[in-house]
């Protein structure tokens, strides 16, 4: 039985990041990007107006109050997208648009607000200074500038700015793509009628959820019943993908085959056994030159130990570089007690309290049962070394969603 930490050293060890390909800005939402991105342009290309209002001379304005206004020839309207025709002159401005192009001769903008017409004219009615709300070329990007850096993830400012260089492709890490297969003799399929000695094969489902949650792809190839060739067959038809993970048949059970398959089928096992809970019987390994990783069969133990250990080797095929799930110090609401030597990972509602964390477990801990992921937002992570945690002491919580980045009001 190996630690955690060296379980996961050394399924990393033995993943890549996978390849590059080209696709479209939208499709590249949440990806790695494989390049480095430079500006074809300066953006904005011109100067232009961050306001309604008349572009004018600043020195035209001096004094100018709601009771002396600078009385201003309008002799252009500049609306958005058009070019100006004229050059801005003493005593002149010309009615602007937000984002329109500053007339040569202008060098300051009087929102709509602070002007009135009169007479045909426009009276401005505040002081202007030089380069008043008008946005200066280059002031965002500069020609040549690298603006997104090759590993970064494409986020919606990046698509934005992708887009406003006029790229419509770029290269991105491939999403891999992930065989599920799940064993056992006891398993239905979905929209069979279960008989009361049968169970629905959730995991398949629950395990291509969590896949689709890295961003990667899913393939279900259905269940092998617990015979050699069966899962023999279902690891071949597997072995297309990037990854294979299998739930069930790595125990000590008669009937528990798959880590016996893993050995026979030309595959490199590294190990089966890891000091955790739940999740002890978890078996790596490469079926050629595909990493596989046969999960236990219990629903929680096969989710814990996904986002132990695929989850971030899911991340660096895809080129993540922060491979984890964020964790926080949270103060604990209840006794917790466990023996020593395992790791312990305890499905756990955390919330905020004020500025800090609070955290209480789901209810009754066992590995079969669903319902306390379903209620959790969070892991307690209890180290080998420690036994008893008592209420109101500090643990560590592993997130497993943004729910705390939610609140039910803005707090501004």
């Amino acid at each position: 039985m190996i630690s955690v930490e060296e379980a996961l050293k050394r399924i990393l060890v033995a993943i890549s990041p996978l390849g590059l390909e080209k696709v479209n800005i939208l499709d590249a939402l949440g990806r790695v990007i494989g390049e480095d991105v430079y500006a074809g342009r300066a953006i904005p290309p011109k100067d232009n107006s961050a306001m309604d209002g008349y572009a004018l001379r600043m020195g035209d304005t001096r004094g100018a109050s709601a009771d002396t206004p600078a009385m201003l020839e309008v002799v252009e309207e500049i609306p958005a997208g058009a070019i100006p025709e004229k050059r801005i002159g003493p005593g002149q401005a010309a009615r602007i648009m937000t984002g329109a192009p500053v007339p040569e001769g202008a060098d300051a903008v009087v929102r709509m607000e602070d002007t009135r017409k009169e007479n045909g004219q426009v009276a401005i009615l505040v002081e202007a200074k030089h380069g008043q709300d008008i946005r200066l070329a280059g002031e965002d990007v500069q020609p040549g500038e690298k603006v997104i850096f090759r590993g970064e993830v494409i986020r919606p400012a990046e698509v934005g700015m992708l887009a406003a260089f006029g790229r419509s492709f770029v290269s991105v890490h491939q999403r891999p793509l992930v065989a599920i297969v799940a064993t056992g003799d006891e398993l239905t399929d979905i929209d069979e009628t279960p008989s009361p000695w049968k169970i629905v094969n959730s995991n398949s489902y629950s395990l291509a959820a969590l896949v689709l949650d890295c961003g990667a792809i899913p393939l279900q190839i259905g269940i092998a019943r617990d015979r050699r060739e069966d899962i023999v067959a279902k690891f071949r038809a597997a072995i297309r993908a990037d990854l294979i993970v299998s739930s069930g048949g790595v125990s000590v059970g008669d009937y528990d085959l798959v880590k016996e398959v893993m050995k026979e089928e030309g595959n490199r096992m590294q190990f089966w056994r890891v000091a955790m809970k739940p999740g002890r019987p978890l078996a790596f390994g490469m079926l050629g030159e595909v990493p596989l990783v046969g999960l236990p069969g219990n629903p929680v133990s096969a989710m814990v130990s996904f986002e132990q250990f695929i989850r971030p080797a899911i991340l660096k095929m895809m080129g993540r570089v922060n491979l984890f799930r964020q964790t926080v110090q949270a103060r604990l609401g209840e006794d917790i007690n466990k023996k020593s030597g395992i790791r312990h990972f305890i499905r756990a509602r955390i919330q905020r309290d004020g500025d800090l964390y609070t955290v209480i477990t789901t209810g009754d801990q066992g590995s079969g049962i669903l319902k306390s992921m379903v209620r959790a937002n969070g892991l307690i992570i209890l180290p080998e070394g420690v036994t008893t945690v008592q209420a109101g002491g500090m643990v560590t919580v592993q997130l497993l969603d943004d729910s705390l980045d939610w609140t039910l009001e803005p707090g501004y």
